[in-house]
């Protein structure tokens, strides 16, 4: 399981958001990309606290793809740091695990 992650990245807008999850799914770096808008989001930038409205994106890719798609999605987001994060799956429905190996590239 730990060769299928999922990937966080939070966009600031749906559209940029929805933008960068269709170059990722055409591009076969991601099986399926989740646009989770509007969010929260609170953190510090160059010593200022900050309250945004973002996009959340919920990215299903595998593990070998994730310096590709950390490429694509850098130069395709709008911030100077986009947030790009990664977890591994450790359990899933094999079907679906399946599936997530077939919709991506290698």
């Amino acid at each position: 399981m730990a060769r299928t992650i999922v990937v966080f990245v939070t966009a600031s807008s749906r559209k940029e958001g929805e933008k960068i999850g269709r170059a990722l799914i055409a591009e076969k770096l991601a099986a399926c990309v989740n646009v989770v808008a509007p969010i929260t989001s609170i953190f510090t930038w160059q010593g200022k606290l900050c309250r945004e409205r973002e996009a959340l994106l919920v990215i299903k890719t595998r593990r070998a793809l994730f310096s590709r798609l950390a490429s694509r999605v850098k130069s395709l987001h709008s911030y100077q740091v986009p947030e790009i994060i990664a977890l591994p799956i450790e359990a899933g429905w094999p079907d679906y695990l399946k599936w997530l190996a077939q919709e991506t590239r290698m």
